[in-house]
């Protein structure tokens, strides 16, 4: 018999829905995304997957996501009967903290422990919260939240401390959570399957690249380390985010720009990373810039590259060399050929030799990009965190 799994991803602006079913086969019925939250005007996207019904609709005084949701529920109410026969609703939520480190049933204790989240996502877990309050008036069928965080939980000690006064642990759990869980999730069972192997048995190094961006190291199918922080800010370049910089460049910018807290936590997270060298987010157009000539854009690519085999490296000494792949996924890990080849260039040394012919291939679904002589397989396999979290939600009230 189908069993279908409603997945909602609440951000600060806008919500992301789909709708899956499980039986002989796993299929998307449909998706959607309403974007526009608090804005004057706010638009409904709805995809329905075997192609008929597609829709497109403004809709108005959206003002919170309470309307929001309600809003998407009454079209999909009056769209497909499919709505009837969901037997539960799955969450994205960005930061479980330290004890939330694996799907869970939401509760009233669940709730309170996101919510005691907050300061560690202060932009992701209160829309992430609202959307659960606001599915549990609309929706009488269990849910679950599937946290961000949850994949990074096997990281050691001395992996996710920072070398800050002890309390600061203890008080306010800064530590390394890392991001992009859900992803790694299903890419490192999609790896398995290409790979013909366990995954407990798997070592590899995945590099999920798209406007956020981040990589982990995964041993033995557990993650060993990250690259993102207590928030998504540390680690690589990313689209409009700084990645590492020195922690001194704050009292600078303090001193000599007269900038606040807020101020450089803006400048970090908004107007930094591709955007800050070059003044363009989306990679693509920077390589195409970089390609017409434009030294910012080179520069640009440069240093998002650079980033990524400094912790490439990192992580093959992590491994100790015992690599089964490298993985690539996310918007950029999966379209842009020419990151993956320079990701990858003069690697022959650690046993990693790309097939560049292979690599230019516009193929759906994952596949193999390394060369006959490479003893390290280069993967390229489609992210699906929408499918992750509602076969996780499954197994959670299946359980």
């Amino acid at each position: 018999m189908a069993r279908s799994v409603l997945v909602l991803n609440s951000g600060s602006s806008s919500f992301k829905y789909a709708l899956y079913k499980f039986g002989e086969s796993t299929s998307c019925i449909f998706r959607g995304v309403l974007e526009g939250i608090g804005a004057s005007k706010s638009t409904i996207t709805h995809k329905n997957v075997a192609g008929a019904h597609d829709i497109k609709v403004e809709v108005s005084d959206v003002i919170n996501h309470r309307v929001g949701l309600h809003k998407v529920a009454q079209l999909l109410h009056s769209d497909h009967q499919e709505m009837h026969g969901i037997e539960a609703i799955g969450h994205r939520v960005t930061h479980g903290g330290e004890s939330l480190t694996k799907p869970a049933l939401i509760t009233e204790s669940v709730k309170k422990a996101i919510e005691a989240a907050i300061p560690l996502a202060p932009l992701h877990n209160p829309p992430n919260l609202e959307g659960i309050k606001v599915a549990q008036e609309v929706f009488m069928c269990p849910q679950v939240a599937v946290f961000d965080t949850a994949f990074h939980s096997t990281i050691p000690p001395y992996a996710y401390m920072y070398a800050l006064p002890l309390r600061l642990y203890k008080e306010l759990g800064l530590r390394r959570y890392g991001f992009h869980g859900t992803s790694y999730q299903y890419v490192l069972g999609q790896a398995a399957n290409l790979l013909l192997k366990p995954k407990d048995e798997l070592n590899v190094i995945i590099f999920h690249i798209g406007a956020g961006a981040s990589i982990a190291a995964v041993s033995h199918g557990r993650c060993i380390d990250t690259t993102m922080g207590v928030t998504p800010l540390e680690g690589l370049v990313m689209a409009t985010r700084s990645g590492d910089v020195d922690p001194g460049i704050m009292q600078i910018l303090a001193d000599e720009k007269s900038l606040t807290v807020s101020d450089i936590n803006k400048l970090l997270n908004k107007e930094s990373g591709l955007y800050g060298l070059c003044g363009e987010k989306d990679m693509k157009t920077v390589v195409d810039a970089a390609v017409a000539g434009s030294e910012s854009h080179k520069l640009a690519m440069e240093v998002f590259v650079h980033r990524i085999r400094k912790y490439l490296g990192a992580y093959l000494v992590h491994l100790e060399g015992k690599v089964d792949a490298l993985v690539f996924t996310a918007g950029i890990g999966e379209r842009s050929a020419i990151i993956r080849s320079k990701v990858c260039e003069r690697l022959d040394s650690f046993g990693v030799v790309l097939d560049e012919a292979k690599n230019e291939e516009n193929k759906k679904g994952g596949r193999e990009v390394q060369s006959a002589n490479s003893k390290v397989k280069i993967l390229v396999i489609p992210t699906d965190e929408e499918l992750c979290i509602a076969q996780q939600t499954l197994e959670v009230v299946g359980a």
